[in-house]
């Protein structure tokens, strides 16, 4: 990549990377949002797209957010869900918010 590219990419992520309170290593409870359509957040087995997917998880779900790493330029966090505590995966944390 170019050096203009580089900089371009980085002005345009780390306001992305500012407002997702989950990248920060917060543990708390978050919700699922962000998720387009029909579609849903997929629960991984695993930090990252080669894990089996557990569930689907739609906008509103709450969970609890128990840690979080950095994997391949994502962050996946490891989270129980709030209806069922003894559920856990990993979930792209892009896809999480402050649980309001």
């Amino acid at each position: 990549m170019r050096p203009f590219s580089l900089a371009l990419a980085a002005l345009v992520a780390a306001p992305l990377a500012l407002t997702t309170p989950a990248q920060a290593g917060t543990r708390g409870t978050y919700e699922v949002y962000g998720v387009k359509g029909e579609d849903m957040l997929k629960l991984r087995a695993g930090p990252g797209l080669g894990y089996k997917i557990i569930l689907g998880l739609p906008n509103d779900t709450v969970v609890h957010v128990r840690s979080c790493e950095l994997i391949g330029g994502t962050r996946w966090c490891k989270v129980s869900l709030d209806i069922a505590r003894g559920l856990t995966g990993y979930v792209a944390d892009a896809y999480l918010r402050e649980s309001r």
